[in-house]
């Protein structure tokens, strides 16, 4: 018997990916235990899984709960971060010490618990606006803003102590991650959920700049799939390495707003403001690496997860949008 510990396992990907792992590996006997401060978690992400894991209501932040948090498990999904770069612009030391100290007091807490490996969740935005598409992980990283900056660092800290101490540490960069749960209604929602919610208000959403910059958008199953593929892969593939989890796909702003707005049946035109500080232009992923290395494919596509996502809002904040 195993156990499993997911960081953040309230919010949006760490909730998705709890799920399936007591989909797949709890019926086997295995343990699963979460982890969250519901700093930006929702409690009714885990309405249907709190009494089947092992749960610990703690911050990151706090080393000796981090180091509790660890004991006696085996493998950890490191999903918890304070995401969001406008968030990070707007507060850089808050989201400093909840992406850094909080990802280096795992580490030390994992170290010591003995765990055998931790899949980190990384960010593609590591990138930065450098020139090249698609993104290939032997790229230097060009971050911008802070959030980039700390989850790069998490990446470093990553493959040090599986250099120095041994412990098997594997990076996933994600692109553009939406799908249900994805929170719609605050200021630094995710572009795919505050839109569905807005249209459904009858509001015309904002789109900060043209409206051409590009995002390989990447529907939530395909990021939970290669969570658990990095778990699984022989140490001797993946080990100490990053790889990107996308669709290895561009798709534009405004193409975006407009198959939600057809979706939806909204048939207002978008407003446009100005580019946001730290915001990256394009975003174009190489997923070969992942492809051969993790076995990883694309289980469903764009398309598909934003029609999988309308109907969840739809289902979900019906009655929210009508107020």
């Amino acid at each position: 018997m195993a156990r499993y510990l997911v960081t953040g396992c309230a919010g949006f990907i760490g909730s998705h990916l709890t799920e399936k792992l007591l989909e797949t590996l709890g019926a086997n006997g295995d343990v699963i235990r979460g982890l969250d401060n519901f700093e930006t978690g929702k409690r009714e992400n885990l309405a249907e899984l709190l009494n089947r894991i092992e749960f610990f209501e703690c911050d990151l932040r706090d080393a000796a709960a981090a180091a509790e948090a660890c004991r006696g498990v085996d493998y950890i999904f490191h999903v918890a971060a304070r995401p969001s770069v406008p968030r990070s612009v707007k507060d850089p030391r808050t989201s400093h010490t909840a992406n850094i100290d909080g990802t280096f007091n795992l580490l030390e807490g994992a170290r010591a618990a003995g765990v055998r490996r931790i899949v980190y969740s990384a960010s593609s935005s590591a990138y930065g606006n450098q020139p090249g598409f698609p993104r290939v992980e032997t790229m230097v990283p060009m971050p911008i803003a802070p959030y980039p900056v700390q989850k790069l660092a998490g990446e470093f800290y990553m493959k040090s102590y599986w250099q120095v101490y041994g412990m098997e540490t594997v990076c996933l960069r994600y692109f553009n991650i939406f799908g249900p749960r994805q929170v719609p209604d605050s200021p630094y929602s995710g572009v795919m959920a505050k839109f569905a919610l807005q249209m459904m208000r009858g509001e015309r959403p904002t789109i900060f700049g043209d409206g051409e910059q590009g995002r390989d958008f990447t529907y939530i199953d395909n990021a939970v799939s290669a969570n658990m593929l990095a778990m699984a892969a022989p140490a001797e593939k993946v080990a100490g390495r990053v790889f990107n989890v996308a669709c290895g796909e561009r798709h534009s702003l405004n193409k975006t707003f407009r198959i939600l707005a057809e979706l939806l049946e909204f048939n207002e035109e978008p407003i446009y403001g100005p580019s946001r500080a730290g915001d990256i232009r394009n975003s174009l992923a190489d997923i070969s690496s992942a492809r051969e290395a993790l076995g990883y494919q694309v289980t469903v596509s764009f398309e598909e997860g934003l029609r999988r996502t309308v109907e969840w809002y739809k289902r979900q904040y019906s009655e929210v949008a009508m107020r």
